[in-house]
């Protein structure tokens, strides 16, 4: 079984999960709260190399603003990405405006800028407001 690094998000602490598709529910070491990854989740700075670099599953993260009207249109669709592909990749959103240093570090200059990461690396990237071309790298991530 694949696992991923998440930060809970009722106790802020940090748990290594079993990343599966179906009902079952991981839960968080600390609080026994459960992980939803039907939906994407919130990354920050600092849980950025644990939770995507790390990561036994293709991971796609949305960097995003939320004074930003193009993110906004982005945003559902990477809700059904995460919706559609659970168990498949884990789907994050950074906050720009939190992570102005790993913004420069994976050199993201506008956003929404979605960048497809695997087995640690970058394999393909989004910049704007392309529909087309992110259902074509979840396509080539989950094949």
């Amino acid at each position: 079984m694949k696992k991923v690094t998440l930060r809970c998000i009722f106790c802020l602490e940090l748990c290594r999960i079993e990343f599966r598709q179906g009902i079952e529910e991981e839960l968080c070491d600390h609080c026994s709260k459960p992980f939803f990854v039907d939906r994407p989740v919130k990354i920050n700075q600092e849980d950025f190399k644990s939770t995507v670099l790390d990561s036994e599953v293709p991971v796609l993260v949305d960097f995003y603003a939320d004074w930003c009207g193009p993110c906004k249109m982005v945003g559902p669709i990477i809700d059904d990405i995460a919706r559609l592909h659970q168990g498949k990749l884990l789907v994050g959103k950074i906050d720009s405006d939190k992570a102005q240093d790993l913004m420069l570090e994976v050199k993201v200059t506008s956003v929404p800028t979605l960048i497809f990461f695997k087995d640690g690396k970058e394999s393909s990237r989004s910049i704007g407001l392309e529909p087309d071309k992110i259902k074509e790298m979840v396509d080539n991530a989950v094949e």
